[in-house]
């Protein structure tokens, strides 16, 4: 009786993957938003992927492969049977290029399908929020067919995709974190409002202190490792220029008439923006391709994994494990959360905050633990932009894994690029400079309302 109940629950889960996201929504979990629930499922995907091309960079994969009898070319035979698989053509550098040519394919893929859907009316929408397995399937074929694109020009040209689409993912990044700073500030300090409590506003001083007090950590560490007393001119003005603007955009975001516009601005959110500011500037200057100048520089001569008797390589520097930290939170507030301010809403083209609040009642008077549908009026989210945000995402992590390196033209040696120091360096000046027109856009348009 037990197995035959087990194999129904079984078989309604399986149904279930191929139906809506209401049904994927566990007993035990609170109402949610239909919307939410596919959200996240798609950047589920994703980090699926993320987790396939992490375990095809890790040093040693490889060697480990060829100590099974059978499992990869000149490894041995079982039973006699000689196996012909090439093992580093779907391990190293040039698997993950491939892992991120699906992942961004797959999310084109549902960019294009579900250009101007309006509301769940739309028949495409079903698609959008059900029929799991099936994109799952989907995602599986587009990326074993990725595996057999021939090397030729295919690494070194998606190497500039890469690049292009990173650049605009940490633009994602700093519109992202503008409006989680400016939430941040604006919550502590309607809390300390309310409750006459100063303990939050010391708690807002304590917490700006220590942001600054590691970016100052930060700029020192990057003097003493990324320049020289001779040399390293490139370091020393990128890492001042950076300073320089940094020390602007604080002083700005206190200054009188900033804060008459603007009351809660302040330097809460100019510290989390200078701190981010020196992330990507260390980022960058690991990026520099002089090893007197980059201490962290890595070298590897092939762009596949190591073989068995290959000394390795490793490729974890300190920027990509924050890199791919920043990424993972970034893509879960896309996925999960609407901002405060309708000005971002309008920029990232996603619903207010508190929208559909009328589904949600419904499904908690029915007493059912489901996933409600809020999008019969209208979508919470573009769903086209939404996928674009996550192709733009399987680019910035595609090159995070491989730390920005590319290939040269025989496809043996890897090389890290001014282009990637470049990019990085000028995505960090135009967060800056976005940060800034956030403070004085209310002065510079003041028959504009930027609450």
């Amino acid at each position: 009786m037990g197995a035959c109940l087990g194999v129904c629950s079984l078989l309604s889960c399986v149904s279930c993957l191929c139906g809506s996201a209401p049904c994927l929504l566990c007993g035990c979990c609170p109402s949610t938003k239909n919307s939410t629930i596919s959200r996240l499922l798609f950047t589920f995907f994703l980090f699926l992927g993320t987790l396939v091309s992490i375990i095809m960079i890790i040093p040693g994969v490889e060697k480990e492969l060829h100590k099974l009898p059978g499992f990869c070319e000149g490894s041995g035979s079982v039973l006699g049977v000689q196996t012909h698989v090439d093992c580093s053509s779907f391990l190293g550098h040039k698997a993950v290029y491939r892992m991120g040519f699906a992942m961004a394919a797959f999310f084109f893929l549902f960019a294009v399908i579900m250009v101007c859907v309006r509301s769940s009316k739309d028949p495409r929408a079903a698609v959008q929020n059900g029929f799991w397995f099936f994109k799952f399937l989907v995602l599986v074929g587009i990326t074993v067919g990725a595996f057999y694109i021939p090397d030729g020009a295919f690494t070194s040209v998606w190497f500039y995709f890469g690049v292009v689409g990173s650049f605009l993912f940490i633009l994602i990044q700093l519109v992202l974190l503008i409006d989680f700073a400016h939430s941040w500030s604006q919550l502590w300090l309607r809390n300390a409002g309310e409750s006459n409590a100063k303990g939050w506003y010391a708690a807002l001083c304590i917490v700006t202190f220590i942001f600054y007090a590691a970016s100052i950590a930060a700029i020192v560490l990057l003097y003493v490792y990324y320049t020289k007393p001779e040399g390293c001119t490139e370091g020393k003005v990128l890492i001042s220029i950076n300073l320089i603007l940094c020390l602007v955009v604080s002083a700005v975001s206190i200054l009188p008439k900033v804060q008459d516009a603007q009351p809660h601005s302040g330097l809460l959110q100019a510290s989390l923006i200078t701190l981010y500011t020196i992330y990507v500037t260390w980022s960058a200057l690991a990026n520099v391709p002089t090893q007197t100048c980059n201490p962290t520089l890595l070298v590897r001569n092939s762009t596949g994994s190591a073989t068995a008797n290959q000394p390795l390589t490793t490729w974890w520097d300190a920027p990509s494990i924050v890199g791919l930290i920043i990424f993972i939170l970034c893509t879960l507030f896309i996925s999960i959360r609407s901002s405060d301010h309708p000005q971002v809403n309008k920029l990232m083209l996603t619903e207010e905050s508190g929208a559909g609040a009328g589904g949600e009642a419904g499904a908690g008077e029915s007493g059912l633990h489901r996933a409600y549908d809020n999008e019969h009026d209208g979508v919470a989210y573009n769903y086209t932009f939404f996928h674009l945000c996550l192709l733009l995402a399987a680019l910035y992590i595609m090159m995070t894994l491989t730390n920005w390196y590319r290939p040269d033209e025989s496809l043996q040696v890897l090389t890290s690029p001014w282009t990637a120091v470049w990019v990085k360096i000028c995505s960090s000046w135009a967060g800056l400079l976005l940060y800034l027109w956030t403070l004085v856009a209310p002065l510079v348009l003041p028959d504009r309302d930027f609450s």
